[in-house]
Order: structure tokens, then sequence, then C-alpha cells
């Protein structure tokens, strides 16, 4: 039994201090004082944080989010959190508050205002691929960000717009033409190496310029491995890049696509400076070129900004494309609409400009497919500021990720777990639907990636009929959801059957 001064002594924690502390030895007393001011901090954090998520408990929160991420995926693991715990979420990406949002009113807010056009990513896998401060994709950079996009707005429309058109149209006919070069044994087309070589040839014509001096399978191939090198090192810790046998194929891998648009580009400057009218010769790559000569951009900067140009359709694109085929493949009765629209608008001849605007049903499938199965579900961004979003206080510095695949689901439309066209018989608010983002950091190339899918897809319909394998539905073809989603990468995943169209339209 304790006497009641010995109970009040064992309950008085300065009593055990001044006790404990002298019979130790300094340094013990400092790593107690410490650990104690750790745990008063982790308790005070905890507490004035009132955003939905994962505990922080001591560190392991933090450590089992990152986890979470670099396992799963950015995709998968947004999904998680936003399933888990709603809307909006706090997490922890390599040590950083992260905010995962998939609500249209707080998405609409981040894409909205400047002082969010910063995204996020490892400094060490970024200047991997190359993206650290150059190029426009995931350049965290604001003023050479801004010095930048103008290039790629002027590219991007006006006269570049205009020829789109008639240059996509002739790139899928080439590779038609060619359909044999990508035809298996038994008859199946590989779809998306075929909407790849189609994308690169579209896009050289549109921006660079110059032949390839390699196979176009080759490049593409290349381009291929650049992606999934930059999706596996965007959120790897720095510890990842001193582990040399994980390391070094991503860092071949990005080398070897850079090298090759190198070359090219070396061949572009050697056509300047030979050619007698320069009007005939201006493109993209002429001007970045120009403004390198001027001092106005540095060579690693131009040949970064042209890298990307020319990857971006060949990569996402196409893979968007590809998920279109498969979907009209797989509701007969949506491709019956677009090709009763392309008999009363377009007929015998091929697409137009002019007949853009009226391809409505075109336009829907488009939209539908992008909402129902994208290809970049989840946009990257940080706070430049202090702000407040729907309620909550957002700190400079903090991450932002906007989960678009998992609002394009939860908000507005009639049926957001089925393909149906029925979501876009009426005019969606764009707040609601944003496959190209908005506002100062929206997709330079949203205007042109829709002419371009039109004009390709309109052009493939036109000339086939492409069916599924039988027994294989889009469920099993997709079974990943990150940032730069693929089709399971197996040859039979990609395949369709291409059946030629009796007579014309």
């Amino acid at each position: 039994m304790f006497s009641g001064e010995t109970l009040l002594e064992i309950l008085n924690p300065m009593h055990y201090i001044s006790h404990v502390v002298p019979e130790v030895s300094p340094t013990a007393t400092v790593s107690l004082l410490l650990i104690t001011c750790i745990l008063l901090l982790v308790r005070s954090y905890e507490e004035t944080s009132t955003i939905p998520g994962p505990g922080y408990c001591m560190g392991l929160g933090p450590l089992l989010s990152y986890c979470r991420f670099l396992w799963t995926g950015i995709g998968n693991a947004a999904n998680y959190y936003n399933n888990l715990y709603g809307d909006f979420v706090r997490v922890w990406i390599n040590g950083e508050e992260t905010l995962i949002i998939s609500k249209s009113s707080a998405t609409f807010h981040v894409m909205k205002h400047g002082h969010y056009i910063s995204r996020f990513g490892s400094t060490l896998g970024l200047q991997c691929v190359g993206m650290n401060e150059n190029g426009i994709i995931f350049n965290s950079n604001p003023s050479l960000w801004k010095e930048i996009r103008p290039y790629f707005s002027k590219a991007l429309s006006g006269p570049g717009l205009v020829q789109t058109t008639e240059l996509c149209i002739k790139s899928t006919i080439k590779y038609l033409s060619r359909l044999k070069e990508v035809t298996a044994e038994n008859g199946n087309v590989n779809v998306l190496t075929l909407m790849r070589l189609i994308m690169l040839d579209a896009s050289n014509n549109l921006f660079l310029r110059i032949p390839l001096d390699v196979s176009e399978r080759e490049i593409t191939l290349k381009i291929q491995k650049y992606f999934d090198a930059w999706q596996a090192l965007l959120l790897k810790p720095d510890i990842f890049f001193k582990i040399s046998w994980m390391y070094n194929k991503y860092e071949k891998a990005a080398k070897d696509l850079k090298e090759a648009i190198e070359k090219l580009i070396e061949k572009k400057r050697q056509k300047l400076s030979t050619a007698e009218r320069l009007e005939e010769n201006m493109d993209f790559a002429s001007e970045l070129i120009f403004a390198q000569n001027r001092g106005d951009l540095t060579a690693d900067n131009v040949n970064q900004c042209i890298l990307e140009m020319l990857i971006a359709a060949p990569d996402t694109m196409s893979v968007s494309l590809y998920f279109m085929l498969m979907l009209i493949a797989q509701h007969p009765t949506v491709e019956a609409k677009i090709m009763e629209e392309i008999k009363a608008v377009i007929g015998d001849r091929e697409i137009q400009s002019p007949d853009m605007q009226n391809l409505k049903v075109v336009e829907s499938v488009i939209y539908e497919s992008m909402r129902y199965q994208p290809v970049v579900d989840v946009v990257m961004r940080k706070a430049l500021a202090d702000d407040v979003i729907d309620g909550y206080y957002v700190r400079k510095g903090t991450n932002i990720i906007l989960n678009l695949g998992r609002m394009h689901r939860d908000e507005y439309f009639p049926k957001p777990n089925e393909f149906s066209l029925e979501n876009f018989q009426k005019n969606v608010p764009y707040r609601y639907f944003q496959p190209f983002g908005f506002g100062p950091r929206a997709c330079a190339g949203k205007y042109i990636a829709m002419v371009m899918m039109k004009a390709m897809l309109v052009t493939v319909l036109k000339r086939y009929r492409v069916q599924t394998i039988m027994g294989r539905c889009l469920e099993n073809v997709q079974n990943n959801n990150d940032l730069a989603i693929h089709p399971d990468e197996t040859q039979s995943s990609m395949e369709m059957v291409f059946l030629p169209r009796n007579g014309s339209l």
C-alpha cells in the first residue's frame, strides 16, 4: 500500500524528472528532452490539422502514404485515399504535405488561380528525363515556364491548327496503306502501335519536318520507354538514384530518346542554315532554334521543348485513340451513330476543317471516352502562396493532386459508371469536366488535340470497322490507373480486328 504522500509524488511529473535527471548522463538527459519536445510538436501538429486523412502517428502516417504512392502509382493511391476519406484529403509524399482533391469546386479554384502554375516531383527524377526547369510539361520554374509557353501556344493554334486536318489525314492514310506492318500472323492489328506511328508522323510533319534517320517503330519504342522512365522516377526518393542497378535502365531510356531527338534537331539546324527562303521552313522547331541563336533560350531547353512536342501525341493521344476504338467496337449502337453522322456531314470525301464543328456525335464519343477511360486522370500542382480552398487553409509549398478521373465519375453525369453518350447529350459545364484542364496552366494543345483525334478517328472508321478480339473487354485490357496509363503491353491486349467497309460512304 502506498501512502498519500508517496502516491502524490509518483503522480507528480516534476518530482519524477527532478529525481531522475541528476542520475542519468547528460546525453540521456538531452535525448529525453528532445523526445518530449518532438511528441509535443507531433501532438500540436495533429490537433491543428482539420483536413481529413491518415494520422501523422509519429511519422508513420507520412511513411505509409508515401510508400503507397510508390507501390501502387499516383492514380491508384489518390483513388484509395479519396475513397477512404472523401474528396479532400491530406497525405504526405516524400515528407511533403500533399492534398488529394476530387471535388469540382476545389479543382476549379486550383486551376483558375495563378499561384498554382508550378508542379511537384523528384528533382533528380525530372533531371534524368530533362524536365527539371526545361520544357513545358513539368517545368516548375514559373518565370521560365512563362517564357516558353508562348512558343507552344503559337504552334498549336493559328496557321498550325489550320493545316492539322490535312496532315493528320495524310499520316493516317499512309499507315493504313501499310497495315500489314502492324498485323500479326493471325490477322489481328496491333492498334496501339498503329496509332503511335500515325501520331509520330503527324507531329513530325507539324512541328519539326525532318525525315527520321531511324525506323518509325524504333522511335516510338524509345518514346514509350521514355514515358515509362518519367512515370517511374517522378516521385522516387533521392536515395533511389544512388542504386545504380535500379536507376541505370531509366537513365538509359531517357538518354536514348534525347540523343535520337537531338540528331534530328541538328539536321533541322543545318537545313535552316542553308535555306534560301526561311519563311518556307518556319515552324515550332525553327522558332525555338532562332530563339536560342538570339540568346533567349538555352540549347538544353530548346531540345527538351522539341522533344516534348514530338512525344506528347505519340504517347497520350495514341493511347486515347486506342481506347476510343476499343469502346466503339464494344458498343455497336455508338458506332452506328458515328457512321450515320459521317455519312451526313462528310459523305464520300475526306474530312475537312469546316466539318469539325458539325461532328457532334464524334465529339461526344471522344469526350465520353476521355471521361470513362482517361489516359491522364490526375493533375499535379504546388501552391506558390498561402490560400484557402473550400474552407481549408493551404500553406505555401503544399503539393496538390487533382484527381480528375474520380471527379468525372462522382459529379454531374447521369450515368457516371457507364460508357454512354447520354453523359454528353447537353453541354457539360467546364468546371465538371476537365480532360485538358483550364486556367493559366491548361493544356496548350487542347484544341489541336481535338482536331487530330477527330481527323484520325473519322479517317480510320470510314475505311474499317473495328472489332475486339472475342472474349476480351476493356476491364481486362486496362488494369492500371496512373499519371500516364497504358494498356497491358502485351501483343494480345493491343490487338483488334480491322474489317474493310464495303463500298464508300
